[in-house]
C-alpha cells in the first residue's frame, strides 16, 4: 500500500508490493504485508519468529532492509522485495547501478533467503502522486532482470511492479475491464515485458475502498463476502463478492491488452480496523477470514488458487494520508493477534 493515498470515489483495483507474507494453499500462498512504517514495531528477529509461528510461509516487503534479509536466513519464508520507487530513476539510468543494487540486496543473501518476486516501484502511473516515477518503471524492470539473468537466479525470481485501480478506466462490469487511455502507453510495454519473461502482474485490491468510495452503490455485504446472494451478473460470470469483480476486471483489461495468459498476484488486500468508514474490527475480521478462504478457489473468469498478500502484519503508527492507514495490521505492535485469524 501507498504510504499515502488518494482513492478516487469508483470502484479501485489495486496493483503492487511493504514486507509481507504467504501460507501455502497447494501451489500458492496466502501472504502478510510487513511494512515498518512505526516507531514501536518490533525487531526484525521478532517478526520472522511471529511469521514463522502462526505458519506464515511467505512475505513482502517495500525495501531492502538489512536487518530483514539477515532475519530471514534460513527462515525458508517465501520474499517479495520491492524496489522503491525513489531508487527506480538510479536503476532505470544506469545498467551497472542495478547490478550493485541486485547484487548487494539479492545474490548476497540468494543462498540463504527465499526470492520470490522483485517488484520495481509500487503503485506507479503515469498520472496520480507517483508520476513522476513512471518513466523509470519499465527501463528499471529490464535492468534488475538483466542483472538476476546475470547472477543465474532467472529461474527461482521474476521481475515485475505493481500497480492499482486507477491503471483501469471501466471495471464495471467486469468484462468490460480496460485500461485507462492516459495509462496504455506506459502499462502495455510492462505486460509485453512480463509475458515475454514468464512474470505476474502484481496487484493491489481493496474491496474496502471501492465500498467506502460508493457506498450508494455498493453494499457493504457484497464487499466483506458475505452477500447470500449474487449481486452482479455479467454475461455467464455471477458475481457475489466486490473482490471477484475487482479482479476480474483487471483479467479483463490484461486479455484486450495482449496478456491474457498473465498471472496476476495480489500483492495487497486488507481492510481497516479503525479510521474510517466501515473500519471496524469485526468488519475487518470478517474480511480478512473470509479472504484467506475464498482465495483457495479461483474468481468467476479463471479457476484456480490465488496467490494473495494481506495488508499487512501491524498497525503502524507513523504512516501518512488517510487516517485508516494506520490501523490495517493483523497484529499489535506488541505481537498480539487482533483477530484469531488461522493462515491456512
Amino acid at each position: 500500500m501507498a504510504l499515502t493515498r488518494n482513492k478516487p470515489l469508483v470502484v479501485v483495483l489495486l496493483l503492487g508490493f511493504v514486507i509481507m507474507s504467504t501460507l501455502t494453499i497447494g501451489a500458492q500462498s496466502i501472504g502478510v504485508c510487513y511494512g515498518t512504517n512505526g516507531d514501536n514495531l518490533p525487531s526484525a528477529s521478532q517478526v520472522i519468529n511471529l511469521y514463522k509461528s502462526n505458519g506464515i510461509g511467505s512475505m513482502r516487503i517495500y525495501d531492502p532492509n538489512s536487518d530483514t534479509l539477515q532475519a530471514l536466513k534460513g527462515s525458508g519464508i517465501e520474499l517479495i522485495l520491492d524496489v522503491p520507487n525513489t531508487s527506480l530513476q538510479s536503476l532505470a539510468s544506469d545498467a551497472s547501478d542495478a547490478s550493485t543494487w541486485v547484487q548487494n540486496n539479492v545474490v548476497n543473501y540468494a543462498s540463504d533467503v527465499k526470492f520470490r518476486y522483485i517488484a520495481a516501484g509500487n503503485e506507479v502511473l503515469p498520472t496520480g502522486s507517483n508520476a513522476q516515477y513512471a518513466q523509470y518503471v519499465l527501463p528499471a524492470m529490464k535492468n534488475v532482470q538483466s542483472a538476476i539473468t546475470s547472477a543465474g537466479l532467472q529461474g527461482q525470481i521474476k521481475v515485475s511492479t505493481a500497480t492499482y485501480s486507477s491503471v483501469l478506466g471501466t471495471s464495471y462490469p467486469p468484462s468490460a475491464g480496460s485500461f485507462s487511455s492516459d495509462v496504455s502507453s506506459f502499462i502495455n510495454p510492462i505486460i509485453s515485458f512480463l509475458a515475454e519473461n514468464g512474470s505476474p502482474l502484481l496487484a493491489n485490491i481493496y474491496p474496502y475502498f471501492s465500498y467506502t468510495g460508493n457506498t450508494q452503490s455498493i453494499q457493504l455485504d457484497y464487499a466483506l463476502f458475505t452477500s447470500p446472494e449474487v449481486v452482479v451478473k455479467d454475461g455467464s460470470y455471477q458475481y457475489q463478492n466486490l473482490f471477484d469483480a475487482l479482479l476480474d476486471a483487471l483479467y479483463a483489461a490484461l486479455g484486450k491488452a495482449g496478456g491474457s495468459n498473465l498471472k496476476i498476484v495480489v500483492s495487497e488486500s486488507g481492510w481497516p480496523s479503525e479510521g474510517g468508514t466501515a473500519a471496524t474490527v469485526d468488519n475487518a475480521r470478517t474480511y480478512y477470514k473470509n479472504l484467506i478462504n475464498h482465495v483457495k478457489g479461483g474468481t468467476p473468469r479463471k479457476s484456480g488458487a490465488i496467490e494473495t498478500y494481506l495488508f499487512a502484519m501491524f498497525d503502524e503508527n507513523q504512516k501518512t494520508g488517510l487516517e485508516t492507514e494506520k490501523h490495517f495490521g493483523l497484529f499489535t505492535p506488541s505481537q498480539e493477534s487482533k483477530y484469531q485469524i488461522s493462515f491456512s
